[in-house]
């Protein structure tokens, strides 16, 4: 069972995304967060396998967040899920620690593989998908 944490600023992006994994056997939503803040609370009170994570949040942003989560789980697999196709950013969320690197428009089938992805120690960029 691969415990995930979603974490994205806008509600109906979290919402979905929630939605989307209820669906996915073997895959269980232990959280979801609307800031960096809370997202690193989070993953120290549910110790997901895999963070879902948006780069552009409120009070910490997303790669600082990652950094922490990373830095105190280090089993803890961050996928970024980002709206941004920036190299740049690509590039800070890996050093963060993140293993992926999704653009939001993604299919669900990319983001779900994804995850399942990084669960099992498999790198995956979602630049041009």
């Amino acid at each position: 069972m691969i415990r995930l944490l979603i974490v994205d600023d806008h509600g109906v992006i979290r919402e979905g995304l929630e939605r989307l994994f209820a669906t996915v056997p073997g895959v269980e939503v232990v959280g979801s967060a609307a800031d960096g803040e809370q997202a690193v609370a989070l993953a120290e009170r549910t110790a997901p396998d895999v963070v879902l994570m948006d780069v552009v949040l409120p009070e910490v942003d997303g790669v600082e967040a990652t950094r922490r989560i990373a830095a105190a789980q280090p089993k803890c697999r961050i996928v970024i899920l980002s709206g941004y196709a920036d190299l740049a950013r690509l590039r800070e969320g890996l050093r963060a620690g993140a293993v992926a690197y999704l653009l939001k428009d993604s299919g669900a089938d990319a983001i779900v593989r994804a995850v399942q992805a990084a669960h099992a120690g498999t790198a995956v960029c979602g630049m041009g998908e």
